[in-house]
């Protein structure tokens, strides 16, 4: 598995999609920065997913102007969990091109090693924990090893970043690249 990780996240891991090219808007993708939190406890790891997705990532969201990655992390998690953090060192950059509702997007999120603090719900019980974002709810959960390789997270590579980081602990800073598999057969120019 360490061995496969290492070279795995040099390289783009494709998924299927069942859009034609024709169908997407402009070929300029939608540019987002994101910052998640990397929370780890008693060999599992914190993931969450919003009402109606199908999916699981890593909590956190969009870095607003002027807002630290580490501001944004301590923020989001405060605001759709009530949970106080204190994000840690960089654990991995993760470039992500993607389509969602016919839209090219290139979402660059920064993951933090993150610690909880205080007596939110995190620390009172093992879960899962509603969320709210906005008006949608969200669920929040650990999840072990052995979980994680039946579960749907996105992007797709974190699944083996997250087996790898759970199995041997922390290894510097990761560098992963995902392109849906639309998003692949895009002229590079294009994408990046």
């Amino acid at each position: 598995l360490h061995t496969a990780y290492r070279r795995q996240r040099q390289m783009c891991i494709r998924d299927s999609m069942t859009l034609s090219l024709s169908s997407l808007s402009p070929s300029v993708p939608r540019m987002r920065q994101r910052a998640a939190a990397l929370v780890t406890q008693q060999g599992r790891v914190l993931l969450h997913r919003a009402q109606g997705d199908t999916f699981w990532a890593l909590p956190g969201g969009g870095i607003e102007p002027g807002e630290s990655a580490a501001q944004a992390v301590v923020r989001e998690l405060q605001e759709e969990l009530g949970q106080a953090v204190v994000p840690g060192a960089l654990a991995c950059v993760v470039e992500n091109f993607f389509v969602h509702s016919g839209q090219l997007h290139h979402e660059l999120g920064l993951c933090l090693h993150t610690s909880l603090l205080g007596d939110g719900p995190l620390i009172a019980g093992d879960g899962p924990y509603e969320g709210l974002e906005g008006g949608r709810g969200l669920v929040f959960a650990w999840f072990s090893s052995d979980e994680l390789t039946h579960l749907d997270i996105r992007p797709t590579i974190l699944r083996s970043y997250l087996l790898e980081l759970l199995a041997y602990g922390p290894s510097g800073v990761a560098h992963l690249v995902h392109r849906d598999g639309l998003v692949s057969q895009l002229p590079t120019g294009s994408t990046a």
